[in-house]
């Protein structure tokens, strides 16, 4: 029987790694949050609190609202101190990889057809579900250069607890969810055709060489093929209501100089409104690394 609390087979592994992980999962946005004196040159005490904090839920966020918010330096080096130094350049991109995540301006853009230019919601998910399996974002960063006048807040969820929420209502569901035609994202055509290949993959899925647990998810309903067997349908329900109404949802209103280092948890976006004053602009690092934290001498 293999060891790894995510084999279906591994019943007492698995108990064990559930319990303690509910135990120690925050209850509080609260508790994720760690103040840095200078986010480009973290602490030994400074790396430890953020480590904690990744343990218990996979995410933490860091808070330096003293520095100057808009400086890129403060999320891309705190990155690369943690081990995320293989950044997805995508076409949206700015030069330096980060992507400067605000509502476009000018009608039209290329940009303002992507949600994330826009002032709308966003509903769960994680980030790139539509890569290639050999480009799996396993490390996220998104770093407030400025707030919204309201609203975009992000409602963050470990996807560990959402695998143990679907096993613990049905392990059939885990099943069929790590499957490898499970979720199919259809080929994105532009005018020189395809911009992107359909994409095919399982939800969740355990990495062979470390054993950690990743997740790819949409739950958005347009541009999205779900494998149409009953439990593979039974169980994209189920996971749905999870998202709705887990009691370990955690929301977080990220102020400027406030960040979330993640290794790519579930997570939304409220619609949000801005003013001249308050343009709502975040920085993302996508990652082909998960987060790793140095060791430290005894």
């Amino acid at each position: 029987m293999s060891s790894s609390p995510f084999d279906l087979a591994n019943e007492s592994g698995y108990r064990a790694w559930r319990n303690a992980k509910l135990d120690a999962y925050p209850r509080s946005v609260d508790e994720l949050i760690v103040t840095l004196a200078d986010p480009r040159h973290l602490t030994p005490a400074e790396i430890s609190a953020l480590e904690s904090r990744c343990a218990r839920a996979n995410m933490a966020i860091y808070s330096a609202p003293h520095l100057p918010a808009a400086d890129k330096s403060l999320p891309k080096l705190l990155g690369q101190q943690l081990g995320l130094f293989r950044l997805e350049g995508n076409y949206l991109a700015d030069e330096d990889g980060l992507s400067s995540i605000t509502p476009a301006g000018d009608e039209g853009s290329v940009r303002g057809e992507f949600i994330p230019y826009t002032h709308k919601p966003i509903n769960w998910h994680t980030d790139g579900y539509y890569n290639a399996l050999d480009r799996r974002i396993l490390g996220m960063t998104l770093h407030c250069a400025q707030d919204a006048e309201s609203g975009g807040e992000n409602a963050l969820l470990d996807h560990e607890i959402a695998y143990i929420q679907l096993r613990d209502a049905n392990p059939d569901y885990i099943a069929a969810l790590m499957q490898p035609d499970a979720m199919t994202i259809p080929a994105r055509m532009d005018e020189d055709n395809v911009a992107r290949p359909e994409q095919s993959g399982p939800v969740f899925a355990v990495d062979s060489a470390q054993g950690f647990l990743t997740m790819r998810y949409t739950a958005r309903s347009r541009s999205i093929v779900w494998k149409g067997d009953a439990v593979t349908q039974a169980a994209v329900k189920a996971l749905a209501d999870i998202l709705a109404t887990s009691e370990y949802i955690l929301t977080a209103h990220l102020a400027p100089g406030m960040g979330l280092i993640c290794n790519n948890v579930l997570h939304t976006r409220s619609g949000f409104s801005d003013s001249p004053e308050h343009r709502r602009l975040l920085y993302r690092g996508r990652y082909y690394d998960r987060l790793n934290f140095p060791v430290r001498p005894q």
